[in-house]
C-alpha cells in the first residue's frame, strides 16, 4: 500500500507466550490517553471508516511496518508482549480475527498491556490456528482495517501467555530506523494537515462549478453622511465661475497671489532683469481665463496667441493681456510662500522635511474642497492616475500599464456613475512612519474618510489593491469591495481541486467562498479572477461575445458571474474623470514640478465644476436650458464669466512705494551699530554704522567724510 494511502503507525514490542493460538486485538482510541490492547473478543462499535488525513513519509513514519496480508506465525518460544508509546499521527484501530482458542485469563492479561499507535491504513488478514512448521498462515476469509505509514513487515502475532493470569514482559523486539531519520512530531502532523485542506481534499475546499448554489449576501443597508449630490444650496441659479469658486475660493486666490507677489520681489532682489507689477485680483483671473482658454484652442507655441499674422491673429489673449505680462505672472507664479520655503530646504534629508510645501497651500484646499461640495453616490472606484513629467525628481514614478507611463502618481477615489473626484493623494515614494500593511491597503484606507461617507459603500478596485485583508477589514465597517485579484496573492485560494482546466470552454466558471469572500474564476479570452463580498457566485446572466464556429463568426450568449457585470460597470469612475480631463487640459510644459500640479488642479477644478452643473440641472429645472451644458460649452461660459469678473473686480490701491532713504538702528536705549556693507565689499572691515536703508535694509556709512549710502545706490544701479 503507497504512502498516500497511509495514516498512523504503531511501534509494537511482543512477547509470546507458550500458547501462540490465542489472539488479541490492536486498538487506538479516539483520545491520545486512552489507547488500549483489548481482547479480540470485545465488541469494537467504533467507526472503521474513518480516515485521517494523509502523510508524507519525508520526515517521519520512516520506520514503520509494511502491512501483510497475514501474519506469519511466531516461534514456539516463551515470550511475553510488552507495547511502547510512540508519538504518531491520529488514532486509528487495528484488529485481528478472533483467538481460536479463548483462555479465561486473556482479558485480564490484556487489561495491563499499554498503548500503541499506527499511521498508515492497511488490511490485515489475521491467521487461523497455526500448524507446527515454519510455513505461512493461512489466511481467513475476514479482513480489517489496520493503520501503519510505510510499507514495511509487520511481523510477529500478539498473544497472552497461555495458563497464567498475567503476561510479564521478557525481551524486546526493536524497530530498525533508516539513517537520519527523525521521530515523528506535531508541527509536521500539522503542516500535512495545512497541506490537505490547502490541496482541496476536505469538505468546502475545492472550487464549484456555476451549477452549484451560492448563498446570496446580505444586501448593504446605505447609509450615507449626507444626502448623494450637490451639497450646497441646488435651489439658486449658479454660474461655470461660481461653480469654479467652490474650488478656487478668493482664499485661495489670495493666498497665490501674494506669494506670487513674494516670489517675483525675491528675483528682482536676486538682479533677474525683467518687468513687473504687483499682481491683482483683476490680472490674475485674467491671467487664469487664459489658461482655460489654450485648453479649448491649441496651437503649437504659446507665443502664438499673441501672433498677429493669419491664421494667428486672435483677438483673445492679446486684446486683455500682453504676451510679456503674462510670461512674467507664469514665471514668478508661486503656490507657498518664498520664505517658508527656505526654512523647508533646511529640514531637507530629515524627517521634518515636507516634499509637497510648494503645493501645499493649493493642494490642501482643493481636497477638502472637492470633499465638502459633493456626496458621492453607492458605488465608489479607487485608481492611479498620472500627471505627465519628466522632470529629474525623485517623486516621478513609471507605470507601464498607463497612456501616460511617466510622471507623478496620484491615488484617487471617484464616483463611478458621474467620475467626480471626490478624494485624492499624492504619492511621494515616501512614508513618515513605518507602514503596518502594504502601500495599496494604507492607500485605500488613506482616501476612504469614513466620518464624511458613512456606510453602505460598494468600493470597486483593480488587482493592484484588491486583497482579501483590505475587504474584510473594509466589510467590517459595512463597506462593500469588490474587484480583480492575482491568483498568486496571499488568500486566494491554491487548491487545484475542480479547477478551470488548461483548455475550458468560454464562460466556464468556479467560485469558492470563505466566509463573506467570494473568489470567482471565469474563462473569457483569458481567464479573469475576482473576489467580492457583495455578491453571488452566478445568477444566470449572460453576455454575447463574437465567436467563431464551423469558420464562421457569429454573437454567442455565455454565462457570466454577476461581480464581473457590475465590475466592467463600476469600475471606470477614475477613468471617466481622467477623460473629462484629457479632452481640454490646459497642461503645458513647465521647468517646474509644482507648477505641473497648479495646471492639473485646475483641471480638477474644471472639471468637477462642469460635473456640479449636470447634477445641478437633475435638481432644478432651467426653463432656458433644455439640457446640461457640454463640457466645451461650459468652458466657453467659464473663460467669458471670469474675463467679466476681472473687469468688475475693485482695484486694490497699490501699497506705497518705498523709497531708499537712510534711518538709524535704534534699539530702546541707544543707536545699535552694524558693520557696513560698501566696506566689507571693498575690502575693509570692522567699520561700523548706525545708518541704514530703509528699502534695502542694508547698513551703509554716512557722514560728512564718507558716503557709502550714494555709492552704494549707484552702483546697484549700474548691476541693474
Amino acid at each position: 500500500m503507497s504512502d498516500e494511502e497511509g495514516q498512523t503507525c504503531y511501534t509494537i514490542e511482543v512477547v509470546l507466550g507458550d500458547d501462540t493460538e490465542s489472539n488479541v486485538s490492536v486498538s487506538d482510541s479516539s483520545s491520545e490517553d486512552e489507547d488500549l490492547l483489548y481482547p479480540d473478543d470485545t465488541e469494537d462499535t467504533r467507526d472503521l471508516d474513518y480516515v485521517p488525513p494523509p502523510s508524507s513519509s519525508d520526515d517521519e513514519d520512516e520506520d514503520c511496518e509494511s502491512p501483510l496480508t497475514s501474519f506469519p506465525r511466531p516461534p514456539p518460544t516463551r515470550r511475553k508482549t510488552k507495547a511502547r508509546r510512540h508519538r504518531c499521527s491520529p488514532p486509528v484501530d487495528l484488529q485481528t480475527s478472533q483467538s481460536t482458542q479463548t483462555e479465561p485469563s486473556a482479558s485480564s492479561a490484556t487489561s495491563q498491556w499499554k498503548k500503541a499507535r499506527c499511521s498508515t491504513l492497511v488490511d490485515v488478514q489475521p491467521s487461523q490456528s497455526p500448524q507446527p512448521g515454519p510455513s505461512a498462515p493461512t489466511p481467513t476469509s475476514q479482513q480489517e482495517k489496520a493503520r501503519c505509514s510505510t510499507p514495511e513487515d509487520v511481523h510477529p502475532s500478539l498473544s497472552p501467555q497461555s495458563g497464567s493470569s498475567t503476561a510479564t514482559p521478557t525481551s524486546q523486539r526493536k524497530r530498525a530506523r533508516s539513517p537520519g531519520s527523525s521521530t515523528p512530531s506535531r508541527k509536521s502532523s500539522r503542516k500535512r494537515r495545512l497541506t490537505f485542506a490547502e490541496n482541496g481534499d476536505g469538505d468546502g475546499d475545492k472550487w464549484q462549478d456555476r451549477e452549484e448554489e451560492d448563498i446570496k449576501p446580505t444586501p448593504l443597508r446605505f447609509m450615507p453622511a449626507q444626502k448623494p449630490g450637490p451639497t450646497f444650496d441646488t435651489s439658486t441659479a449658479w454660474s461655470p465661475l461660481s461653480l469654479f469658486q467652490l474650488f478656487f475660493s478668493a482664499s485661495v486666490v489670495k493666498t497665490i497671489i501674494e506669494n506670487t507677489n513674494a516670489n517675483a520681489a525675491k528675483r528682482k532682489e536676486a538682479g533677474l532683469k525683467f518687468k513687473w507689477e504687483e499682481l491683482t485680483v483683476k490680472d490674475f483671473y485674467t491671467f487664469l481665463a487664459i489658461i482655460v482658454y489654450t485648453g479649448l484652442v491649441s496651437v503649437h507655441h504659446r507665443a502664438d496667441y499673441w501672433r498677429q499674422q493669419w491664421p494667428y491673429n486672435f483677438s483673445f489673449p492679446k486684446e486683455k493681456m500682453s504676451r510679456d505680462r503674462f510670461e512674467a505672472i507664469l514665471w514668478s507664479l508661486h503656490l507657498s510662500d518664498p520664505k517658508e520655503d527656505v526654512e523647508n530646504e533646511k529640514k531637507r534629508n530629515t524627517a521634518n522635511y515636507d516634499r509637497l510645501f510648494k503645493i501645499k497651500p493649493l493642494y490642501n484646499e482643493m481636497v477638502s474642497a472637492c470633499k465638502a461640495n459633493f456626496q458621492p453616490y453607492q458605488n465608489l472606484s479607487i485608481d492611479e492616475r498620472m500627471v505627465a513629467s519628466k522632470a529629474r525628481i525623485s517623486m516621478k514614478q513609471y507605470v507601464k500599464n498607463k497612456p501616460t507611463k511617466w510622471g507623478y502618481k496620484l491615488f484617487v477615489l471617484a464616483d463611478s456613475s458621474i467620475g467626480y473626484t471626490w478624494n485624492f493623494n499624492v504619492y511621494t515614494d515616501k512614508t513618515e512612519s513605518p507602514m503596518v500593511h502594504s502601500l495599496s491597503y494604507t492607500a485605500v484606507m488613506n482616501l476612504m474618510v469614513f466620518p464624511l461617507l458613512g456606510s453602505g459603500y460598494t468600493l470597486y478596485t483593480d488587482h493592484s489593491y484588491t486583497s482579501p485583508t483590505l475587504f474584510t477589514d473594509l466589510s467590517k465597517k459595512n463597506i462593500g469591495c469588490c474587484g480583480t485579484i492575482k491568483k498568486h496573492h496571499n488568500g486566494f485560494p491554491q487548491t487545484e481541486t475542480n479547477d478551470l482546466p488548461k483548455k475550458a470552454e468560454r464562460g466556464d466558471i468556479r467560485w469558492m467562498r470563505n466566509g463573506k469572500l467570494l473568489f470567482v474564476k471565469w474563462m473569457d479570452t483569458r481567464e479573469v479572477s475576482m473576489c467580492s463580498t457583495v455578491h453571488r457566485s452566478y445568477s444566470g446572466q449572460t453576455v454575447k461575445r463574437r465567436v467563431k464556429e464551423a469558420g464562421v463568426w457569429k454573437f454567442k450568449s455565455i454565462p457570466v458571474p454577476d461581480c464581473v457585470l457590475d465590475y466592467n460597470k463600476h469600475m471606470g469612475g477614475v477613468d471617466l474623470s481622467d477623460a473629462l480631463i484629457g479632452f481640454y487640459s490646459v497642461r503645458r510644459k513647465t521647468m517646474k514640478w509644482y507648477k505641473s500640479f497648479f495646471f492639473h488642479f485646475m483641471d480638477i477644478a474644471v472639471v468637477n465644476s462642469f460635473l456640479l452643473h449636470t447634477e445641478l440641472f437633475k435638481f432644478r429645472k432651467d426653463s432656458t436650458l433644455k439640457k446640461p451644458l457640454s463640457q466645451k460649452i461650459f468652458r466657453e461660459h467659464l473663460v467669458k464669466n471670469m474675463m467679466e469678473f476681472a473687469g468688475a473686480s475693485v482695484e486694490t490701491p497699490p501699497r506705497p512705494r518705498t523709497t531708499c532713504m537712510p534711518l538709524f538702528y535704534d534699539n530702546g536705549e541707544g543707536r545699535a551699530r552694524k558693520h557696513c556693507k560698501k566696506c566689507q565689499n571693498d575690502g575693509i572691515s570692522r567699520v561700523k554704522t548706525a545708518v541704514y536703508c530703509r528699502k534695502c535694509n542694508v547698513p551703509l556709512c554716512l557722514s560728512s567724510k564718507k558716503n557709502c549710502f550714494q555709492l552704494w545706490h549707484d552702483g546697484k544701479k549700474d548691476r541693474l
